[in-house]
């Protein structure tokens, strides 16, 4: 094993920035910030401070920020039939996701199954905006609103999908856009300020934050789902539960450094274009997917002919390289890619993702190197052999 490792598994969680870090240890003795003294109104300052820096990241309002416990939460708070508006109801009768979002929004949220349409993607794994325009068009208003689902960009592949036209199709079609900005925050411009989605689902660990934080962002507080946690009034009544003082403020600090970050993007997409030379030169008949599309700069999900998923990632992580087969939402399991069957790919044995950050440098380039020779030498002797 190499004595010093590379870590390429960003998506599943980028490091914990210092930034982020120093603002948590400053805020682990913070009081209560729903309490009216002195100490309770500054952790209070902290809480709207972080509120200020997760919205400057996407242009949005600070005060159509709700913290929650990170992405998942978020989506099954959104992903309800049951909303409000003002003192009114109102009713979301469908969900219309993309078939190759991520489970959290494949799961449906609060929706029963027979309540869920997924959308089909192209070969590139983007949405077929023919279909959701199709599927608007036939939905029931009677019955209530339709409300579509769908990731800004891929946590498997990278690929950036058309969300400013999916919004004119939903907008035109009367219903509600959530957009999982999880993979993109921090790695594409966002700005809530524009016609851009309704809501938006921010995770605090994708950008060097800590665990278990997360946001969901309005594009207004005219509607709001009814909340998924119920107790007292913290964040305006729409989550309840003391807030997580420690984790919001290194949220915001990540949040402070991703939107700086956004003007180092080139040097990250050149990071990743040397890593798919290199999977290309070692193995010329690898195959890189979604690269006919706009893809994250940080991204590069690949597969190599007669390599499994599962085993060569066993193999760069013995050789000192941590990436991923996949989604690291599945509890460590390594199976087929939801994301590839939906792109019409579901006969490879899998693939692997390589995900950097702006930290990623030269040393753990190599090691990918060294670690891909390794597994194609081994598979050409395999080929010899038989």
């Amino acid at each position: 094993m190499a004595a010093t490792r590379a870590y390429l598994d960003y998506n599943a969680s980028a490091p914990l920035i210092a930034e982020a870090r120093a603002a948590m240890v400053a805020a682990l003795d913070a009081a209560n910030p729903s309490s009216v003294h002195a100490e309770g109104r500054a952790s209070r300052r902290l809480v709207e401070d972080a509120r200020r820096d997760v919205a400057r990241l996407v242009n949005a309002r600070p005060e159509h920020v709700v913290f929650t416990s990170g992405a998942t939460e978020a989506a099954s708070t959104l992903l309800s039939p049951d909303w409000r508006m003002g003192r009114g109801a109102v009713r979301m009768s469908r969900l219309y996701v993309s078939a190759a979002d991520h489970p959290c929004i494949l799961g449906g949220g609060c929706f029963p199954a027979a309540q869920v349409t997924k959308i089909g993607v192209d070969r590139n794994g983007i949405a077929d905006l023919d279909e959701v325009t199709s599927a608007l068009a036939s939905h029931d208003k009677a019955a209530g609103l339709p409300l579509v689902a769908i990731h800004a960009a891929n946590n498997e592949t990278g690929v950036i999908q058309a969300v400013e036209r999916i919004a004119e199709i939903v907008k035109a079609a009367g219903g509600v856009l959530v957009v999982d900005a999880v993979q993109a925050a921090g790695r594409i411009p966002l700005d809530m300020s524009a016609p851009y989605a309704d809501y938006l689902i921010l995770s605090s660990h994708k950008i060097g934050g800590p665990k278990g934080v997360g946001a969901i962002v309005a594009a207004s507080d005219l509607m709001m789902p009814r909340p998924l946690v119920n107790g007292g009034g913290q964040e305006k009544g729409h989550r309840a539960g003391t807030e997580n003082v420690a984790g919001i403020a290194g949220f915001g600090a990540a949040a402070r450094a991703a939107l700086a970050g956004l003007d180092d993007i080139d040097a990250v997409s050149r990071r990743r274009d040397e890593i798919e030379a290199i999977v290309t030169e070692l193995a010329p008949d690898a195959e890189i997917f979604g690269n006919g599309a706009q893809r994250l700069a940080n991204t590069t999900f690949f597969a190599i002919p007669g390599v499994k998923a599962e085993t060569a990632q066993i193999a760069f992580d013995l050789a000192g390289v941590a990436l991923s087969a996949g989604s690291a939402c599945s509890s460590g399991k390594v199976g087929p890619s939801h994301v590839l069957k939906a792109m019409g790919r579901g006969d490879s044995l899998g693939a692997l993702r390589v995900s950097i950050g702006r930290e990623t440098g030269a040393e753990d380039i190599a090691a990918f190197r060294v670690a891909l020779a390794g597994i194609v030498a081994r598979r050409a002797g395999k080929e010899e052999a038989a």
